[in-house]
């Protein structure tokens, strides 16, 4: 998954975009862009994204409508005995407009408190520092695309196509309490 937003935090500024894709097929995604909920933006947000507030308020879903879309989505591409997992690229940020938005609009959300943070887990999979775990920097280690293009399907492609990758190199470890049995 990924956002964009408007600043820093769901209390005072608006969720603009949110993409998804799915990590076993990341061209499977989704896309919306929300109507602002203000006109409250910072400079710098409007730099990393470059979306204008003025045509999302004309243009854009409301939230309503954009997450019951993003839930049906999910419901579509997620086997019938799973539940979806959050896995984000610094999911602590994004996880705080999807949760707010979703209790705030629909009084649910589909992840329930499922989040996984790709940087995280890196962290904790290669024993670096947080500052070592850059889009750029995590990208190069699995030789993939390692420029974010602020787009929220396309950067949540990205992240999917990271995940799997993860995912591939977990597989092929063998677990700690393995090793000690």
């Amino acid at each position: 998954m990924d956002i964009e937003a408007a600043g820093p935090n769901p209390g005072n500024y608006s969720l603009l975009s949110i993409g998804a894709a799915t990590v076993a097929e990341p061209r499977r995604s989704f896309y919306a862009e929300l109507k602002p909920v203000n006109s409250e933006q910072t400079e710098e947000a409007e730099g990393v994204h470059g979306l204008s507030l003025e045509r999302l308020a004309v243009e854009g879903e409301t939230p309503e409508l954009a997450l019951e879309r993003l839930e049906a989505w999910l419901a579509e591409v997620c086997p019938a005995d799973e539940e979806p997992i959050f896995v984000a690229f610094n999911a602590p940020f994004d996880w705080m407009f999807v949760q707010e938005y979703f209790q705030r609009y629909l009084r649910r959300n589909p992840f329930g408190h499922r989040a996984l943070d790709i940087k995280a887990l890196f962290m904790g999979l290669h024993g670096v520092a947080w500052e070592a775990t850059s889009h750029q920097a995590i990208s190069r280690h699995y030789g993939l695309k390692d420029i974010l293009p602020h787009h929220a399907e396309q950067d949540a492609q990205q992240e999917a196509e990271l995940f799997a990758a993860m995912l591939e190199e977990l597989a092929g470890r063998q677990s700690p309490i393995e090793e000690h049995v």
